[in-house]
């Protein structure tokens, strides 16, 4: 059973920046896509980016384009989002996500295994 653990979020003012973690235990991660979604009060969970088993591909949505940067470290058995020029709506829970699949990973029906979250709150 795949484990996954977020960390590093916090409180941050607008203009800062952030690197979440995401470490990974009891599966073989080097073999997973791991995906970012976050979901702000009141509203559905969403896609923020995803990388390929090996790094080769990585996806970002719109909203988090040039200012977020996905990474991994296979030999650490962790993913990273490092997040830059945080805005307000960017608050939200973000999770981690690992999944066997290497296309379609910015639908979270996709994935297989979740963290359970870790708060940033971006304030203004």
């Amino acid at each position: 059973q795949v484990q996954l653990v977020e960390s590093g979020g916090r409180l941050v003012q607008a203009g800062g920046s952030l690197r979440l973690s995401c470490a990974s235990s009891g599966g073989t991660f080097s073999s997973y896509t791991m995906g970012w979604f976050r979901q702000a009060p009141g509203t559905d969970r969403t896609f923020v980016s995803s990388i390929s088993w090996n790094a080769g591909f990585t996806s970002y949505s719109n909203s988090v384009k040039g200012r977020f940067i996905i990474s991994r470290d296979n030999a650490k058995n962790t993913a990273y989002l490092q997040m830059n020029s945080l805005k307000p709506e960017d608050t939200a829970v973000y999770y981690c996500a690992a999944g066997t699949q290497l296309y379609g990973m910015q639908n979270g029906a996709n994935y297989n295994y979740w963290g359970q979250g870790t708060q940033v709150t971006v304030s203004s």
